[in-house]
């Protein structure tokens, strides 16, 4: 009679249950076969199995005869070695050697030949779906019990050995479940960065940033070399909102699944901030592989991704940004399959005005062509500017503002105006299934953000001047929004949108 085991396997960022079935024919030679669309970890888990079994005290396969595990369903890839435990569960059930039920329970983990378990990638999702379906408990590697404790309203154990888990279900040493302890989570301050209060002048590239953190809007900053460009956006995250929940939920998803969660953390506590270098490829932007996993963007979700030399990244890895800037997520297609990640992040950009630098410096002469400077400035497409809603001229900062030894505002005092516009927001879009301004569409444009005649005649103006898009329309809209959410207003004044065009480039 073969066994069954429930398993899982993860899906882009979600999961599905995967049927462990294992059965046994006694006679003939030993053979030890894995059907059910599984890639070569899987395969490889053979021996693994064989070897922690042995060394675990227990009958091996190859005394068994014939041994046939099949990972249903067929038709959905897996390409983890989270199915060792299951999988030597499930043939220690079959030989009799153990016998418990498996109703309502998942078991994931990677054996080493010892028998000793090893921690896996995707536990989160794989704990969420295991609540959503009703499972009771959940069997994970011990270094993965925090991840997964999280979700609650499931029981999570966590097991060191494959004997420790076999000595749990025969009655001779229970495991402990595990009890997440962090109850604390999120009232912690936001650790590392460049504080606000250590930047000297740019007031008015300070005021930008702080409407980009307030309504999610993504910002270029373009300036000569040395003026602070850099510097100012590593100031972002610290004046970026505390994570929700549902949002450090998100975020570890995806870092889970794509292995960049740290050791022992069970949740993401501050919002991402990614900075690839320029040589990056689109690949590791987007994400991709055989099994495609996120990339740059979308471990950015909820949280920064800051370009450095913008104009540097090739057009490919720059064009590839045009879906998750528009829609919130990227669509990887490959011949196995196609998936969505999510990447609702706020780009923060920084370029130079010319290949030397200079071009808008008034102190140091430009050695670049007209031609060198058009087509540098060229290599980022009207399409990708179109999409950055606030475009910030920094100019190069006076000795007199360096030497000064008073601080400016600290990034804990704007936090505090940024946290207040998006209390804001959350309450105007508590049925519409958004958080921010930024990811307002037209339809939400039209019904949150009246505007006077008054100011319909400024836009007009703006978009005639400055020759821009339909797209620019509307993002003028809703910067002006944003603006108006920090002065407290409820309605969009002449003011708040004069302030909006004035974050915009002219069209050439």
């Amino acid at each position: 009679m073969p066994s069954k085991i429930f398993s899982a396997a993860t899906v882009g960022l979600d999961s599905e249950v995967v049927e462990v079935e294992v059965d046994i024919l006694g006679s003939g030679l030993h053979a030890f076969t894995i059907v059910g669309l599984a890639d070569t970890s899987i395969k490889e888990s053979r021996d693994r199995v064989s070897s922690a079994i042995k060394n675990s005290g227990f009958k091996p396969p190859h005394q068994c005869g014939r041994v046939t595990v099949n990972l249903a369903p067929a038709d959905l890839p897996k390409n983890s070695p989270i199915y060792d435990i299951p999988v030597a569960l499930g043939f220690l059930l079959a030989t009799n050697q153990i016998d418990f039920s498996f109703e309502k329970r998942i078991f994931i983990g990677e054996l080493s030949l010892d028998g000793k378990v090893r921690s896996i990638q995707g536990v989160l999702p794989i704990a969420l779906m295991a609540k959503k379906l009703g499972f009771e408990e959940i069997y994970v590697p011990h270094d993965n019990a925090p991840e997964a404790g999280v979700v609650g309203d499931v029981q999570v154990f966590p097991v060191s050995t494959l004997s420790e888990l076999v000595e749990h279900f025969v009655g001779e040493r229970k495991i402990t479940p595990f009890e997440n302890e962090n109850k604390e989570f999120f009232t912690e301050e936001v650790k590392g960065g460049f504080d606000m209060s250590h930047v000297r002048g740019q007031e008015h590239v300070k005021r930008a940033l702080e409407i980009a953190a307030s309504g999610g809007h993504n910002i270029i900053l373009n300036g000569p070399p040395g003026s602070g460009k850099s510097m100012l956006a590593k100031t972002m995250p610290t004046i970026l909102p505390r994570l929700t929940l549902g949002e450090s939920l998100e975020v570890t998803k995806i870092f889970s699944i794509s292995g960049n969660l740290s050791k022992g953390v069970s949740l993401v506590s501050s919002r991402p901030f990614r900075a690839p270098h320029h040589s990056a490829s689109a690949v590791s932007l987007v994400g991709g592989g055989s099994y495609p996993k996120p990339g740059e963007i979308s471990l950015a979700h909820r949280g920064v991704l800051f370009l450095d030399e913008f104009a540097e990244y090739s057009r490919v890895v720059l064009e590839s940004l045009r879906q998750p800037l528009e829609d919130g997520l990227i669509t990887v297609s490959r011949a196995k399959g196609t998936l969505e990640f999510p990447a609702r992040f706020t780009l923060v950009a920084a370029m130079n005005p010319c290949p030397c630098g200079n071009a808008t410096d008034p102190e140091k002469m430009c050695s670049c062509s007209p031609s060198q400077i058009a087509r540098y400035q060229r290599k980022i497409s009207g399409p990708i500017m179109d999409r950055i809603d606030l475009q910030i001229e920094v100019p190069r900062v006076k000795i007199d503002k360096l030497e000064s030894e008073s601080l400016s505002e600290s990034s804990k005092d704007i936090q505090r105006r940024v946290e207040l516009a998006r209390k804001i927001q959350e309450k105007r879009f508590e049925n519409e299934n958004i958080i921010t301004n930024s990811e307002m569409n037209s339809h939400q444009i039209k019904k949150f953000c009246p505007l006077k005649e008054s100011s319909k005649m400024l836009l007009r103006n703006a978009i005639a001047s400055l020759g821009l898009s339909a797209r620019s329309y509307f993002r003028l809209i809703k910067v002006a929004r944003t603006i108006a959410d920090l002065d407290g207003s409820q309605e969009i004044g002449d003011n708040h949108i004069a302030e909006s065009i004035q974050y915009r480039f002219k069209s050439e």
